[in-house]
Parts: C-alpha cells; structure tokens; sequence
C-alpha cells in the first residue's frame, strides 16, 4: 500500500517510520504543489505535513486510489469538509496529550502566580516586593470541557498541586458527566478548560451566557479551537475585569494586530504553539504509523473518525 508523505524536515521521521512497516510503500511529495507526479498519484494514504497540515486539500482531486487521510492533528475540523465520502479520515488523537497538557498548567501557573505583572515590573527594573496579588492552585476548582486524552492527561497533571477536576465528555462514563450537565456545572469552578474537538456542536460553546455563568475571578483557558469561544463575548468580559483567559487559539487566527483582545488586561495570550515542542511530530508519526498499520493489516484503525460521511 502506498502513503504520500510530506518530504519537508518536520517529516523525515515519518518517512523512516512509515519505511519500516511490511506491507508499506513510502512515496514523500512537497505539500505545496499543485501537481502530483503520475507515481504519487497512485498512493492510496495521504498524509499531509507536521506544520501547517491544511496546504495539501487541493491535492485530493488528484488521488483516485485514496482509502485513507491521516492527519497529525488531534482535531479533524480542518479536513473533514474536505475529504471524499468513500475515504477514512483518522486523526492522531494520543500524540497531542503530554506537550498541550504541559501548556495548559503553565497557563494556570502563568495567571495564578501574575508572570506577566513581574515581567513588567522587571522589564521596568522594579522591585515590586507585594506590589501584585499572587494566588495558588492548591485547593483550586478546575471544570475540564473535553475529556479526551488531552483532557485527562489536563487532569493528571492538576493533580500533583491538589487541584479538583470536573470532567465533561459528550456521553457521560464512570467520573465523567455527560454534556446535558454541563450548563448547571459552570458555577463554583475557579478555572474552565476547553479542550473538545471543534464541531457543529462545539462552535460557540463558550458564548455569553456560559462566561456569565462563571465565578468572578474565573480564569478561562483554551487550548482547543478558537471558535469554540464567542471572542468578542470574552472581550467584554475581560475589559470589565470579571474574568481572565490564557488562550492558544483564538477567532479570527491568525489574531490581527489591530483586535481588541491584544488590548485587554488579564489575558495571555501564544499563537496557536501548545503542540510545538521538540518531539511532538515523531508522537504524531508514532501514532499515524500505528493507524497506517493497522488499515494495512485489514483492521479498523483506532482513530478513524469517518468513512462514509453524510
């Protein structure tokens, strides 16, 4: 079976990866052609690069002999208005857990011990000895939206500074409520994590009435999709000073220079970087080599999220 494979250097790893498996034949191709070569376009999987993993969808036209789409992103919003009805699309949900999980705690510290005011203070060449209000996470409330591997592993990690976590996944499970909850879990959580897949659904979740419904002094953090979050429903609610944020993504992204929300108090804000720690592509390769593997031995692959579509 062939897979098309990026050749830029984030990718490397997946073409060795991909190499080794039985069954596999690795064809590399440069994600920003127009054109695919007549040998390329016989790969029946596509995956497309480690950065910025959207550049190949007007390449899809080009494989008849498509079967399947794995992405190394955790979420499939990107690509899934995209891919042909008859073509599985797999994502490498597992690979993202440990670096966004890591971003979401430095956030909380990052807000709860005010980095950004002794920053300041420091930029100034002030010694502002109790001069700005730190807090601590211990004994903090923490409401999870998403329990997915980023979601748990948000958990786990909260746990060593004796943080309690609220889980919140679609369907409920054994200590995880079930979306229908969600609205009458808001209150009494000094910190929101959202890290649900962005869907139909999931757009504009984090609306008006959700951030009023939270505790004054709540910090929200967003390491999942921009528009999972009314922007300008958060602007108002940080211009007022009732809430804070720490947000990876935002809507519109790029986030324009001029955008109210550079200018608001109490946000922090990285351009979309959670993931981008050394390592992370080869956790993504490690997973799509375990999906490829498995549709090449005549199996479901674990992270397939669609083959028929309606």
């Amino acid at each position: 079976m062939q897979v098309l494979v990026s050749s830029e250097p984030d990718d490397e790893v997946g073409v060795e990866k991909l190499s080794s498996l039985n069954g596999v034949e690795v064809c590399t191709y440069d994600p920003n052609v127009s054109e695919l070569t007549a040998q390329q376009r016989k790969s029946e999987i596509l995956i497309p690069p480690y950065r910025s993993s959207h550049r190949p969808i007007p390449l899809l036209d080009q494989l008849p002999n498509l079967r399947m789409v794995q992405l190394l992103s955790a979420g499939v919003d990107e690509w899934s208005a995209h891919v042909p009805n008859h073509v599985m699309l797999s994502s490498a949900r597992g690979a993202h857990a440990g670096p966004v999980s890591e971003w979401v705690l430095s956030a909380a510290l990052t807000q709860y011990r005010q980095w950004p005011a002794l920053v300041r203070f420091q930029d100034a060449g002030v010694w502002a000895h109790r001069q700005f209000d730190a807090d601590t996470l211990d004994g903090k409330r923490v409401l999870i939206v998403g329990a997915g591997s980023i979601g748990m592993a948000v958990a786990r990690r909260f746990q060593a500074f004796d943080v309690s976590c609220t889980l919140v996944a679609s369907v409920s499970r054994e200590g995880v409520h079930g979306a229908a909850e969600l609205p009458n879990l808001i209150r009494g959580h000094h910190i929101v994590v959202v890290t649900v897949p962005l869907t139909e659904r999931t757009q504009g979740l984090i609306n008006t009435s959700f951030l009023a419904a939270m505790d004054d002094g709540a910090l929200l953090i967003n390491a999942s999709r921009g528009r999972i979050v009314d922007t300008m429903a958060l602007v108002g609610e940080l211009r007022s000073g009732r809430l804070r944020a720490a947000l990876d993504v935002t809507d519109p992204e790029p986030l324009p220079s001029g955008h109210p929300l550079w200018r608001c108090k109490g946000v922090i804000i990285s351009p979309h970087s959670a993931r981008t720690v050394p390592g992370t592509n080869r956790l993504c390769y490690v997973i799509a080599t375990n999906q490829v593997e498995s549709l090449v031995a005549g199996k479901m692959p674990s992270n397939a999220v669609g083959i028929v579509k309606t």
